[in-house]
């Protein structure tokens, strides 16, 4: 007849709670995974979004650009047409850099994942909280 060795009494109980524990942490980092990946393609589509409007904002941005300085050229006397595309050429290099200070800036203020990084933070303080009351 085969025996079974089967925990019974506190070792039971041991090793119930630790499977326990094991299953919470397992669907804990399930769920901040998910959490991840629906931010994630959330951001993906905000991203490609805003490089499409990005795109199309650049090329009219362009294209006006250029019409505004034929015309400011052609304007312009004669006498005056270089210092007038000089002129042209430095608002519009100083308006360039501008934007890109304004760009990088904007760039380094991301929220990336911030719903699972504060979800993470809220996990580790519980668990800290938990550590500290044994």
């Amino acid at each position: 007849m085969a025996h079974t060795h089967q925990a019974q009494g506190p070792g039971k109980s041991v090793l119930s709670i630790g499977q326990r524990i094991v299953t919470l942490i397992v669907e804990m980092a399930e769920t901040r995974l998910r959490l991840a990946v629906v931010e994630l393609e959330e951001e993906k589509a905000n991203l490609f979004q805003l490089l499409l409007m990005l795109g199309l904002t650049m090329l009219f941005a362009a294209f006006g650009l250029m019409s505004l300085m034929v015309l400011i050229i052609w304007a312009v006397d004669a006498q005056y047409r270089l210092n007038a595309m000089i002129a042209t050429t430095v608002v519009l290099l100083v308006l360039a850099l501008i934007g890109a200070i304004w760009t990088l800036r904007k760039a380094r203020r991301s929220t990336l994942l911030r719903h699972t990084r504060h979800e993470l933070a809220n996990d580790r303080q519980l668990l800290e909280g938990d550590a500290d009351e044994r």
